[in-house]
């Protein structure tokens, strides 16, 4: 059992909540029993360790055998080892590492796909795990991050997936204009969900259509060069008095509009 909250080990697991650790090991850290369901569920190859309290471990057994029967060994730590370990306040006593797994924007667009996400400089850590959580449950094909947008392996976004980071290709670090320009030779549409936009309503037979959704940055939106990427844009119609929709909101009503278009088309 793991009981020294500053031996070298646990430190260095801690780290992982920085961007320069992650950036340097390739790893990522996982926290609580769904995120590390999921892992294992469906990419247990690019687990590299587990961890967790004797407590939680009981109370999550099948962690334990899918741990087992993915070869990989759960360290039991105390409680103090595993809070010096998560960047959460209050963890649920499982922890683990894994490995950065990314696509590749060519692989992606390689896979003739219908439904895909483009996020440009979105910021918050919230925002951008909520849109690849709606980017999954709507059957999205892949999501797509430009440079500019907030590191996907940082904790916050991990727990905003909830697990959905195992489920749907994301691709990293992206030039915004290289990534349209791949969607256009494989036949797919960008549009630009943008409040100068044109009428959502209007166009919306467009949806059923292979579609890359733009995503701007929560305060400013996209910027003229990107818009100007873009083949058009839309935008969502307010009926009610609130001055604006949240960004990770408006992006799960457009994937899931486009979702619903295209399975209606066939």
């Amino acid at each position: 059992m793991l009981e020294n909250p500053r031996s070298p080990r646990v430190r260095a697991v801690a780290k992982l909540t920085k961007r320069s650790a992650r950036q340097e090991t390739g790893l990522f850290l996982l926290e609580g029993p769904q995120a590390a369901r999921e892992a294992l569920a469906y990419r247990p190859e690019t687990l590299v360790e587990i961890f967790a309290t004797p407590s939680a471990l009981e109370k999550h057994t099948d962690l334990r055998d899918a741990a087992m029967d993915a070869g990989l060994e759960v360290v039991y730590t105390t409680e103090a080892v595993l809070d010096a370990m998560a960047d959460t306040v209050t963890p649920q006593g499982i922890v683990a590492v894994a490995r950065q797994s990314p696509t590749s924007v060519r692989d992606v667009f390689a896979a003739s796909p219908r439904l895909v996400a483009i996020c440009e400089e979105v910021r918050d850590p919230g925002n951008l795990g909520t849109i690849i959580r709606a980017a999954d449950a709507a059957g999205a094909d892949a999501v797509i991050l430009t440079g500019r947008t907030v590191d996907p392996y940082n904790p916050k976004v991990v727990r905003a997936t909830t697990g959905s980071l195992f489920h749907v290709p994301v691709a990293v670090g992206v030039d915004l204009a290289t990534a349209v320009q791949k969607a256009r030779a494989a036949g797919v549409r960008v549009i630009a969900a943008d409040v100068g936009g044109g009428d959502f309503l209007a166009a919306r037979d467009v949806l059923a259509e292979p579609t890359a959704w733009l995503f701007g940055n929560e305060a400013r939106g996209l910027d003229d060069d990107a818009l100007a990427l873009a083949d058009l844009s839309l935008r969502l119609p307010i009926y009610g008095a609130a001055e604006s929709l949240n960004l990770a909101t408006a992006a799960s009503v457009c994937l899931y509009e486009t979702a619903f278009a295209q399975r209606a088309a066939g």
